[in-house]
């Protein structure tokens, strides 16, 4: 049985022992009512909780450390060269006896990748074995534990809600844990790169090439590549600049309008194809910026006289910006609708029109909300990659000319990380570089956004 449907089973068994329990607690409740502490399903939530989450943690565990088990003993098959060799002759060892395990066909391979391929292989199958013993034991015996408890006195629900509390702690753990990990490797390897690259020449260089002779690895010094930043965060404002200013007043007025102006029947169908936008892949929005957008803002400023790029900054924001403009909408139109009716009325006492009472006082109260759904269109717009490909191209450009051809960093991360690459390279250890950058913008950005939301709460609260 394969861990998914491993899975499956124990939910399946989960369900069985709630359903049980359950039926146990109506039996002790007949004839008896009130005498029971928790409601019924309280009971059956426990008998099943007992018997999933046990054996699910069982079945992770397994998951996770069988993998890391047989990555160590295949260690066992590698000859004395590669043992003795650095973390990456090692790392490329385990790749191939992963292909082996995979499947995967390179030609011959070495006697000692097939023999470590074919052990592990036992190994995967022993692994399952085990897996199936011992989480569906783990999940027959804590649900019959749990459901042995149930008595009518049994404080199933005081029981229920402290698991519940710690899963909510636990979810909250991961996302928190996951964030700092996130940051934390992007740190490591950018603390990589600056052993290579002079922290200045990366931060203040208005030229960008990370092209290099031959296959350098880290320490090996040479090279003509060039690291300079300024022209992708150039590139990555200029294009977002363009898409605020289509997205924000189109959003923004667009939210007004529905929130305040637009009946019931046309809210019920402007809202829902203005939220349609949201749901259109990106690369769709990239085809059109590149067969159309792109073509007719060339032809334009062609016939003004102006020299435009076939791939152009301008192109890549105005696409940019009609695809952000369902979260500035929507989120907009949510919040001005949060605004208390007594406000309005308000100002409707006091001689206001509509659109004095909304700008006067339905905006500023909402103005908390509104600059969160312009600062999650921000992030929207600072982490595109496609139409940037697409529309705006791949050079790095130091331009301020809507007009040019620029490039922005999510499109050089990808650019970069794409395809075999060496890790030990500046080349790559760039990418993380770039990435820690724009983590610290983006917090700035923020940060700023939130003085200037506090700022005005405090002024309308």
């Amino acid at each position: 049985m394969s861990f998914t449907n491993l899975m499956l089973t124990v939910l399946m068994i989960g369900a069985l022992y709630f359903i049980a329990g359950q039926r146990a607690a109506l039996a002790l409740r007949s004839g008896n009512v009130g005498k029971l502490h928790s409601l019924p399903h309280y009971h059956g939530i426990w008998a099943a909780t007992t018997s999933i989450l046990p054996a699910l943690f069982v079945l992770l565990a397994i998951v996770i450390g069988k993998n890391l088990l047989f990555q160590f003993w295949a260690r066992d098959y590698f000859p004395q060269d590669v043992l003795n060799g650095d973390a990456v002759d090692r790392a490329i060892a385990l790749a191939k006896v992963s292909n082996v395990v995979d499947g995967i066909d390179f030609g011959d391979v070495a006697p000692w990748v097939q023999s470590a391929g074919d052990a592990w292989i036992r190994w995967e199958a022993n692994a399952i074995i085990v897996a199936n013993i011992l989480v569906l034991s783990v999940s027959l015996v804590g649900g019959f534990l749990g459901y042995r408890r149930i008595h009518p006195t049994f404080r199933s629900r005081n029981n229920v809600e402290r698991i519940l509390t710690w899963m909510l702690i636990g979810s909250s753990l991961v996302a928190i844990v996951t964030t700092i990990g996130i940051v934390l490797s992007v740190l490591f390897e950018s603390i990589r790169f600056f052993k290579l690259v002079p922290p200045q020449d990366f931060l203040f260089g208005l030229e960008w090439n990370p092209q290099f002779e031959g296959a350098e690895r880290a320490g090996s010094g040479g090279g003509t590549a060039t690291y300079g930043m300024v022209p992708m965060f150039v590139g990555t404002f200029l294009i977002s600049a363009i898409a605020l200013t289509v997205a924000v007043p189109i959003g923004l007025f667009s939210a007004i309008y529905l929130a305040e102006y637009a009946t019931p029947r046309t809210r019920g169908v402007v809202k829902p194809l203005l939220e349609i936008l949201a749901g259109v892949p990106t690369v769709v929005y990239g085809f059109f910026a590149a067969l159309t957008v792109a073509p007719f803002v060339k032809s334009v400023g062609e016939s003004m006289g102006f020299e435009v790029a076939s791939e152009s900054a301008l192109a890549a924001g105005l696409v940019m910006g009609v695809m952000i403009i369902p979260f500035i909408s929507s989120l907009s139109d949510d919040v001005i609708n949060a605004v208390p009716q007594s406000l309005r009325d308000a100002a409707y006492g006091l001689g206001s029109t509509r659109s004095e009472a909304v700008r006067m006082v339905v905006l500023p109260a909402a103005l908390p909300g509104i600059v969160a759904a312009i600062i999650l269109a921000v992030s929207r717009a600072v982490g595109e990659t496609m139409i940037v490909v697409m529309a705006a191209g791949l050079a790095a450009n130091l331009s301020f000319n809507p007009l040019d051809a620029v490039t922005t960093v999510t499109s050089q991360i990808v650019t970069i990380l794409v395809g075999d690459q060496e890790f030990e390279s500046a080349k790559t250890l760039s990418a993380f570089a770039l990435a820690l950058m724009l983590i610290i913008t983006t917090l700035a950005l923020n940060y700023f956004a939130l003085q200037v939301v506090k700022k005005y709460r405090e002024q309308y609260d």
